[in-house]
């Protein structure tokens, strides 16, 4: 299915073709590049324009360069803009304006990752969905993803990012939703403001770029609530607030049964059951919240509802597993909780929740008492407060039903020192010093929760853990 034909890519970008061609996608990275796609050489930590003979060679129908690469035959189809990220981002306006989709965008200091993908797990059900892959959330993630937009899309999820002022709003008009959320506000780059309520007034730009009749979804549970509302109020936007505090969508009792969260709330006086399959109360919040903004945007709730109940984390952001650690006792197992994908003050304390409502299993290792366990690293760009920050990780409540924490970068080492002398692990500079001593550390019966910053890689650690795993053993009887 052709998603642009060069005469469309040219008149949205304003640049010159040096041919005709049309492609099935649109790729900034060689290496996830399918045939058909059109390359955008992009500027980052290299310039894309070095790869573009690479990806041509490997089938991608044009590239959008801002001048004629070496050694690329005469003939070379491409389409040439003056800028390539602002040619992206008239791509993404574009296609943006094309589709007649219902949009959703979700923003947040924690979170927004996850309820995106229940958002897009939600909407797949009842119409053609397109979201943002992974984490593109930034300047030319947002534009990347409205560009890739096929034009019979019906609902599109649009996850909006931001690490500096300013971010967020050019991002919203772009992608024009009829739906904003806000999941949280929390304590994060905090070093590039002045305090928390900054923070909560670049999220509430969200909203600047609804469309006309658009509709604010807030968390009426977070300290800075009352901005978020007023920013709303002020462009004259209906808001639905979501929370343990709020009217329109209350939640209520929340119960963690295994590996599921199974959550009762109240949509007005209307009760709604859901549950979601990973144990943990930010969870059922962030469903809450995503469950809202469905709602908002005119689909059916109780097929929302039943496809939330089948959705699950993916990995380095609470994904589950368990893992064998004897190919013929295969009972003795380990749980693993992958959250190694990022970190923050606020969801650092959720997976400590989640690590300290999980079931270890007695009797079944070395050591013959399961344990939860946990990995972190340190948190970034929190500021001037990152010490302390760190350190009182260890009065959290959850803390009490951890039995070990080992503790990765020097920021951790303070959280180390802070710890009860029998709850404290090794500390380790870096999370390839600490993934050689895993074998000894962890245990069959344990639950095992990794978590950092994306920096501090702590997913060496998760796979080190991973790598102690067997395939269980096949039955002699089993069919072949």
């Amino acid at each position: 299915m052709t998603l642009w034909t060069s005469e469309a890519a040219a008149h949205a970008t304003g640049g010159r073709n040096t041919g005709d061609w049309a492609c099935k996608g649109v790729s900034i990275d060689t290496r996830t590049l399918e045939e058909g796609d059109l390359f955008v050489a992009l500027t980052a930590a290299r310039d894309g324009h070095e790869f573009v003979a690479q990806a041509l060679a490997k089938g991608a129908a044009a590239a959008l360069v801002s001048r004629v690469p070496e050694g690329l035959s005469e003939d070379a189809p491409l389409l040439i803009v003056d800028d390539v990220l602002q040619g992206l981002e008239a791509l993404g306006r574009a296609g943006r304006a094309r589709t007649a989709a219902r949009v959703v965008a979700v923003t947040g200091s924690v979170g927004k990752t996850s309820t995106k993908e229940m958002l897009r797990a939600m909407l797949s059900g009842q119409g053609r969905t397109h979201a943002s892959v992974a984490s593109y959330n930034n300047h030319w993630g947002v534009p990347l993803t409205l560009a890739r937009m096929p034009e019979d899309t019906e609902y599109a999820v649009i996850e909006i990012g931001m690490n500096h002022p300013g971010e967020i709003a050019p991002l919203a008009k772009m992608a024009r939703p009829h739906v904003a959320l806000v999941t949280t506000v929390a304590a994060v780059h905090l070093e590039a403001f002045e305090n928390v309520a900054g923070i909560a007034q670049e999220k509430a730009a969200v909203f600047d770029g609804l469309e006309p009749d658009g509709i604010a979804i807030v968390n009426a549970d977070i300290d800075t609530a009352d901005v978020l509302r007023a920013h709303a109020a002020a462009l004259g936007f209906a808001k639905q607030e979501f929370g343990e505090s709020a009217t329109d969508w209350r939640l209520g009792e929340i119960t963690l049964q295994g590996n599921v969260t199974v959550a009762r709330a109240m949509q007005g006086d209307a009760p709604v059951l859901f549950k979601v399959q990973s144990a943990g109360r930010h969870f059922a919040m962030n469903a809450l919240g995503a469950l809202a903004s469905v709602d908002a945007m005119g689909a059916d709730l109780a097929l929302a509802v039943a496809d939330l109940g089948r959705w699950t984390p993916f990995v380095g952001r609470g994904a589950r597993e368990t893992l064998v650690l004897d190919p013929v006792e295969t009972d003795r197992t380990l749980e693993l909780i992958d959250e190694a994908y990022n970190a923050n003050p606020t969801s650092l304390g959720a997976a400590f929740e989640v690590l300290a409502a999980a079931k270890p299993k007695d009797g079944i290792g070395r050591i013959g008492k399961g344990r939860r366990i946990a990995f972190v690293g340190d948190m970034k760009e929190l500021g001037g407060e990152e010490i302390a920050m760190h350190a009182a990780l260890a009065d959290h409540p959850a803390m009490a039903d951890i039995d070990v924490v080992h503790c990765i970068g020097p920021l951790m080492q303070h959280l180390h020192g802070a710890l009860p002398e029998e709850k404290r692990g090794l500390w380790a500079e870096t999370s390839a010093e600490l993934a050689t001593e895993v074998r000894r550390l962890v245990d069959a019966g344990d639950v095992v929760m990794a978590k950092g910053s994306l920096s501090m890689a702590l997913a060496k650690v998760v796979d080190a853990i991973r790598k102690l795993s067997h395939p269980a053993a096949q039955s002699k009887n089993e069919d072949l």
